[in-house]
Parts: structure tokens; C-alpha cells; sequence
């Protein structure tokens, strides 16, 4: 809704500037969404008249003109402008005026003739303007006074963003009664009074649809003059709403549902064939439409028909063939109320939309039409002249507004504002809302134009929006606080989230909702859970794992050319278990492309999956993980591994699957893995250890063993059998070729024993070292010499 703040001003002028009146709207629910001069900044340019006017001696297209500018004598001034005549009056920018884009007049001389200013076009104002030259004024415009004030330039043009359950606001009088209310200035509105008719002629009307229409006003004017000019106030209050001027009629009716908001519509009399129905359409019937499109009508579809065709579609747009013209002589104006679920949806269905629908489908006070009646009567009269003939109408089901309870203890609840009842009434009464009072007890019954108003909530709502939000005090909470105990067997979630982040990955947030694929890619999922009302195709089942979403943000990463990614979701997911389904929450991480980014001290070598492993021990530290080779569709079936805890499977780790990389088109393949959570954040209890001053004993052990036998059974082996004085066992080297058999490789441990009273001696360390060697040798393992 764009309006001009004169005109509002005109209905109400509250003790506020412009920037005080946006913010006043914007704060009461009529968000104000910008707001622009009607003209850029000048000065320095009256109103003046032409006395002379001879061609230039020098130059064919030039005029040597001497204006009366109010100054007391006349002023020579050279112009170019075609339409420039002896007694025409214009704009006159005098010497030392600035003109739109810091255009500064002087006196000058233009091929040898003084010229003491410059006579001005609209273009040259920035004011629009259809006439090809010089702006031409009236003949009445007063010679001397500022063009500013006489056009009523230095006004600001509103543009509302009207909520849809607010359609009362889209009127100068809706507005102007919301700023009467809120801020308690007068409200003038326009004297409306009945036109008495000075004809008999009348065309009956009768509604069918009786629950899409519930009123509708016919009036007949004859004799008038449709090719009048629209008055000059008129189209300006159009133009700085949106609107162009198009014909005096058609202009009046755009008019009344500026100021009014009530639409209204106006046939051409000699098109009626007999009287008006409202009613639905009928199979077979079409309207060319006032935008020149074709509607084949369709029986939801609400028409305005004579006895022979279809004239309109109801509420939406008029017919091309039943239209005003300037060479119209005899009109019929219409006025209705149609009911919102009628109209609603039904232009957005046919692909164009009009100012008319627009307000119809939010709702237009069902009380108005009458008053829009008599003032647009009044308007054709004055403008166009003719005879009106009495006004015909034809009631059905109208709205009814039931009454509304307010209790004055719910609203201090709700606000946290204690207003005596005085206050609500006197609220509720600015807003021209009737009530009744008893036991602190308001009965309200909205008026006509307010369709919003249904619940006690909705009461509240308007006592707050006029007692002012920045009224009500900003209150913070008060309440207890203490920190919560953490346990030492769980860490925090965001420790191992900062802990990944400090590991260079990147944290992001997938959809819970998945493509039914990823899920049997990289889950084998073909029963996953299945979503009811899915917000998208591709988004149609609840994910059993973190990885499609993980590859799936890799894809868009490498597609805005990144050249090395590595990602972490915390998340759940969501399985079926035997007592219904289960959300457990995991943690996974994706790393692609370069192990470190480039620089130039280091080469860059591809990531793989002993980088990401490290990265798994460091999550899982102080605990221990064992990793046994596994299948899992998501993986590559030879570089897979479970990760297990404390004799429990808690993960998996490895490369995505070549079939997975060619379907995603990855150059190269990605290593991923994913955690229960549970596992990732428990720990044990801390407990007190003595730190040994003594020296640690180092042993190593190197075996030769089959190639069969893994590092996990070999370190399994070793604990089962180690001493109390072995602190520690790692695996340092790992060697297959010159001097080791084929189908055999040479484990390499390290061994570290250390006693907190007494330093070892070889009496102490060869039993031990012994133990772990038959240990080893359990397993086939011989001592590599």
C-alpha cells in the first residue's frame, strides 16, 4: 500500500514528523517499508507567466521570451522549448537557483542574448510529465509562488507491507482512523452525503450467490461526460499511489478504493442487456478480461452477468466489452461486498492478480458500500456531469461479528502490565471497539472493517499495539542459577566438537530428512524410516547414518573448486529397534584432497586412512581402540575397518567405496568415518598414580610372523601374558621384502618396563620379555635375529 503522507495528513495531522509517523506505524503493526520524496530536492523555482515571445535572431529553435516571475518586472530569458507561448504559465528557475542534480542557474548568454534564468520542464524537475516541452500550469496558478508549494512537492510517499489479516489498512481511511487511534489526534474524514436522484432509470440486480456475495449496490448515472479531464488534485493522489491516471470514470473509482478501500467498478449502460446477476459461471462461458486475456470460466468462478453474458468477474476484474470509454454517455457504478474464501486464490489461479482481488480475498468492511456509493456518485456529478437515478440493492449473507470477551486479569498477565479497566475501554474505544463492562469483564464486539478480531488474544494484541510495545518494560528473567555437575565418566559434547575443529575439520549441520538412495548407499538401508509428509521428493525418509550428508556437502564443496575439505557432523540418527525407534546420536568426519594445504615445506601427499585414524585416537584418547578389518556397503571392501572398545564395535573407519566414488564423480576417494557418541565421550574416572623419578628399561622386540596375523591379536596376546613392570608395548616398524620370506613381515615393538621403588635390573627384565615372547609365539611368531 503506498500512499501520500499529504493525503493522510488531510484525514488526520498528528503533532509528528515524518520519520515519527513511519516508526509510529511501523511499531502498531503497519510495518512502514520505506519512504521517498514525492520530488527531488530544488529551489529557487516560481510559478510564471510568458508576455512576450520572439524568435531568436542567431538561432531557428531558440525564443527570446520576457516573463512576469513576481519579481516586478519582467525578466528575459532564452528557451528552446516548442510548446513555449505568450500567456502560458510555467516553471521559472531564477538566477541562484539549484535544480535536481546540483544544476546551479546564473545569468548567461546564449548566441548573444541575455537570458536571466530558464523557463523548466517536468523532466528537469523530476516531477513526471507527459507534455513534450515546457510544464504547462493552469491559468489560475498564482504568478511569484514557490512550484513546491503549489504542487505539493515536498511531500513523502509511504509504502506499507499490510500483514493479510490487516486488509483494514489498505485505505487512507484505515489509516488515517489507525493514526487517530493511536495517537489521539482529530480525525477528519470526508463528509459523505447522500446524492437524491434526479432520474428514475434503474436496473434490477439479484444475487444467486448469496454466501459469496453478500451485497451488492447498482446505480445508474446518465448524460455524462466520460472524456472530461480527471482534476489535477485527483491525479496526483493516483500518481503517488501507484496508480496512472487513465480516464476521469475509471480514475474515480481507483480513487474511492484509495480512499475508501472499498473497490469499485463502473459498465458502460448501453452494454447491459437487462438487469444484473450475481452468480457462479456457467460450462461453456469465457470474459476477455480489461487485461486483454481470455478467462474460460469455470463454475467456481463468481460472475456479474446481465440477462445475456457474463460482464466481470466478481471481486477480481471487469470485461473488456462492458467497459467505460470516453465515449461513454450513460454509466452503471457498482458496489459489492464479497466474502474473502470467494475471491481467495482464485486471480492467483488464473496467472494475474488486481487491486480489487487483492483486498476482497483479505476482506473490504461489508458496511461500506453504500458510502462508497454516494461519494463516488458525487465525484462523476462534479467531474463529469449527468443525472443519477436512485441506487438499487440487493442484500444477502453478510459477516456476522460475534462478541469477544476480554478480561482486564489476562491482560496484565500476558503484558506484565497492570492497566486499569479506564484504560482498556478507553483504548478499545479509540479503536472503535463497542463494549460492555462488568466484573472486570469487557464484552467487545468488533466493528464491520475488522476482520481480525476472533479471540481474547487478538484483544490483547490491540490494547498492546496502542499502549505501545515500547511501553511495556523489558523485564529480564529472574531466576536461581548454579552450574550443573559434570560427570567424570562423560565429557562434554563441545570438547570433542572444539577437539576436531583444533584437528583443522569443519563442523556442519545436515538435514535429518535424506534421499531414500543415500540411504541404501552408504547405510544398505532398504527399510528406512519413511516420512508422511515429506517437504520434498528428495527428502523423504528420517537418515540411519551421518555419511550421505558428509559426501553430499564434499560434492558442493568441490564443485565451487575447494581443493581440500574436511568436514564433522555431531548428529542423531534414527533406526528401528525392537521397542519402536531409536535415535542415537553419532559423530562422523570426512577428510578429502591434500593431507596439510599447500606450502612450500611440505609436499603435498594425498590424505589416507592412517591421517583420519590418528584423528579417531586422539577422539577416543585416553581409551584404546582395536580395529578389525569389516564389509560395510559405504566402504571400500579392502580399506574398511569396525572400531571397537572395550570388546564392543563402536564405529567404522575407511575409504568410500569406488562405486560410490564414480557415482558422486569424486576425482579421488574420500576417507570418512563415524562414532557413537556415547563412546566417543566416555572416559574413565581420574585416579591418582605415582610418577616413577626412576629410569624406564626400553626392549625391543622384532618378529616375524605370518601375514594372517594382525597387530591387535599380537598386542591381545602380549596383555594377557604381560608383567606389572611393562608400562607399555606400541608397534614402531612394520617391514615386508629383501630377507623377510614371502608371506611373512617383521613386527617391530617397542617394550617399556619401569617399577616405582627400584631400578630394574636384567634379573627383572629378561623373565619378561620372555613371557611376551611365548605369548607371540602362540601365535607362530618367531624371534627375527
Amino acid at each position: 500500500m503506498q500512499f501520500s503522507e499529504q493525503w493522510l495528513r488531510s484525514w488526520v495531522n498528528p503533532a509528528l514528523n515524518t520519520e515519527q509517523l513511519s516508526e509510529l506505524l511501523t511499531m502498531a503493526g503497519l510495518e512502514v517499508e520505506e519512504t521517498v520524496a514525492a520530488a527531488p530536492a530544488f529551489s529557487g523555482v516560481v510559478i510564471a507567466e510568458v508576455k512576450e515571445c520572439v524568435k531568436h535572431e542567431n538561432a531557428d529553435r531558440l525564443r527570446v521570451t520576457k516573463v512576469d516571475a513576481g519579481t516586478g518586472e519582467l525578466i528575459q530569458i532564452v528557451c528552446g522549448a516548442p510548446n513555449v507561448a505568450v500567456g502560458v504559465r510555467i516553471p521559472c528557475a531564477l538566477p541562484g537557483a539549484v535544480l535536481p542534480g546540483d544544476f546551479k542557474i546564473k545569468p548567461t548568454k546564449m548566441r548573444g542574448v541575455e537570458s536571466g534564468g530558464m523557463l523548466c520542464s517536468g523532466k528537469e524537475l523530476g516531477v513526471p510529465e507527459d507534455v513534450d516541452g515546457l510544464m504547462l500550469l493552469p491559468a489560475d496558478a498564482p504568478v511569484g509562488q514557490s512550484i513546491r508549494d503549489y504542487l505539493g512537492l515536498d511531500d513523502q510517499l509511504f509504502t506499507l507491507k499490510i500483514t493479510p489479516n490487516r486488509a483494514d489498512g489498505l485505505s487512507i481511511r484505515g489509516i488515517a482512523r489507525e493514526v487517530a487511534a493511536l495517537t489521539g489526534a482529530e480525525l477528519k474524514p470526508v463528509a459523505i452525503a447522500p446524492v437524491a436522484p434526479s432520474i428514475d432509470d434503474v436496473r434490477p440486480v439479484k444475487i444467486e450467490s448469496r454466501q459469496a456475495c453478500g451485497r451488492y449496490l447498482g446505480r445508474v448515472v446518465k448524460g455524462v461526460d466520460a472524456a472530461a479531464a480527471t482534476p489535477a488534485w485527483m491525479r496526483q493522489r493516483l500518481e503517488r499511489s501507484g496508480l496512472r491516471s487513465i480516464s476521469a470514470i475509471v480514475d474515480i473509482t481507483n480513487y474511492i478504493l484509495l480512499e475508501q478501500g472499498q473497490p469499485m467498478h463502473a459498465f458502460d449502460l448501453a452494454k447491459i442487456e437487462g438487469g444484473i446477476t450475481v452468480r457462479q459461471a456457467r460450462a461453456g462461458e469465457s470474459l476477455l478480461c480489461l487485461n486483454e486475456k481470455t478467462v474460460e470460466l469455470q463454475d467456481k468462478h463468481l460472475v456479474i452477468a446481465d440477462d445475456a453474458k457474463p460482464l466481470a468477474m466478481g471481486g477480481i476484474m471487469g470485461g473488456e466489452h462492458s467497459g467505460v470509454t470516453t465515449a461513454s454517455r450513460d454509466i452503471f457504478l457498482e458496489s459489492a461486498f464479497f466474502a474473502p474464501e470467494a475471491i481467495a486464490g482464485k486471480a492467483r489461479e488464473l496467472g494475474f492478480g488486481s487491486d480489487s482481488s487483492y483486498r476482497y480475498e483479505r476482506g473490504v468492511d461489508f458496511a461500506l458500500q453504500r458510502e462508497a456509493m454516494e461519494r463516488a456518485t458525487r465525484l462523476v456529478l462534479d467531474i463529469c456531469g449527468g443525472e443519477a437515478g436512485p441506487v438499487v440493492e440487493e442484500v444477502a449473507e453478510l459477516p456476522k461479528r460475534q462478541s469477544v470477551k476480554l478480561r482486564v486479569a489476562r491482560v496484565a498477565k500476558v503484558l506484565g502490565v497492570a492497566l486499569s479497566a479506564e484504560q482498556i475501554g478507553d483504548i478499545l474505544s479509540r479503536l472503535s471497539l463497542s463494549y460492555t463492562l462488568a466484573d472486570e469483564v469487557f464484552t467487545v464486539q468488533a466493528p464491520s472493517f475488522r476482520f481480525d478480531i476472533e479471540i481474547e488474544e487478538d484483544l490483547i494484541e490491540e490494547v498492546a499495539r496502542v499502549y505501545g510495545y515500547n511501553n511495556i518494560p523489558a523485564d529480564a528473567p529472574r531466576s536461581g542459577m548454579r552450574m550443573l555437575a559434570q560427570p567424570e565418566e562423560k565429557r562434554p559434547v563441545d570438547q570433542l566438537r572444539h577437539l576436531l575443529a583444533g584437528r583443522d575439520y569443519q563442523e556442519v549441520v545436515s538435514y535429518a530428512f535424506v534421499d531414500e538412495r543415500w540411504e541404501r548407499d552408504f547405510g544398505g538401508n532398504d527399510n528406512a524410516i519413511r516420512l508422511q509428509n515429506p517437504i520434498a521428493s528428495q527428502m523423504s525418509v528420517m537418515r540411519s547414518t551421518l555419511i550421505g550428508g558428509l559426501v553430499d556437502v564434499l560434492v558442493g564443496n568441490i564443485n565451487r573448486k575447494q581443493p581440500r575439505v574436511r568436514l564433522f557432523e555431531v548428529a542423531r540418527v534414527f533406526l528401528r529397534g525392537e521397542q519402536g525407534f531409536e535415535q542415537p546420536e553419532k559423530a562422523a568426519g570426512l577428510a578429502w584432497g591434500p593431507r596439510l594445504a599447500e606450502q612450500w615445506g611440505a609436499k603435498s601427499e594425498r590424505v589416507d586412512f592412517f591421517d583420519v585414524k590418528a584423528d579417531v585416537e586422539a577422539l577416543l584418547h585416553p581409551v584404546k581402540a582395536e580395529y578389525r578389518k569389516a564389509a560395510h556397503p559405504a566402504f571400500h571392501p579392502g580399506r574398511c575397518a569396525e572400531v571397537w572398545v572395550d570388546g564392543k564395535a563402536v564405529g567404522v573407519i575407511g575409504e568410500l567405496h569406488p562405486q560410490w566414488v564414480q557415482a558422486y564423480d569424486l576425482a579421488t576417494a574420500p576417507v570418512l568415518f563415524e562414532l557413537d557418541l556415547a563412546a566417543a565421550v566416555a572416559r574413565d574416572r581420574i585416579k591418582a598414580a605415582v610418577v616413577s623419578k626412576l629410569q624406564p628399561v626400553r626392549r625391543d622386540l622384532a618378529l616375524l610372523v605370518d601375514e594372517s596375523v594382525t597387530v591387535a591379536q599380537l598386542l591381545a596376546a602380549f596383555a594377557a601374558k604381560r608383567a606389572q613392570i611393562v608400562t607399555d608395548i606400541a608397534l614402531f616398524d612394520v617391514y615386508r621384502g629383501k630377507g623377510v620370506a614371502e608371506g611373512k613381515k617383521s613386527l617391530a615393538f617397542s617394550v617399556l618396563m619401569q617399577d616405582n621403588s627400584r631400578t630394574l635390573t636384567d634379573e627383572d627384565v629378561e623373565p619378561a620379555m620372555q613371557a611376551l615372547l611365548d605369548a607371540a609365539s602362540a601365535l607362530g611368531a618367531q624371534l627375527r635375529v
